[in-house]
């Protein structure tokens, strides 16, 4: 899994953080930190913490086994 967060679109609103902790963190008032490649165990909290992203500046990308697991 690989989760990008489009930086110049992100507003800080920090929506993110409180449904995927362990991805997302606020450093100061608007300045996002982030795992890129989280652990699959996240795949839920991640995909919702893209949901409620209220600009929409999280998009998370399967890898090709991922996808196939799904399957």
């Amino acid at each position: 899994m690989k989760v990008v967060v489009d930086l110049n679109i992100c507003q800080g609103y920090g929506q993110c953080c409180y449904e995927a902790p362990d991805s997302f963190k606020l450093k100061g008032p608007e300045i996002l930190v982030y795992d890129y490649a989280p652990d699959k165990r996240l795949r839920g909290d991640i995909e919702r913490a893209a949901q409620s992203c209220p600009v929409r500046a999280i998009s998370v990308e399967m890898d090709d086994q991922q996808e196939a697991e799904n399957d």
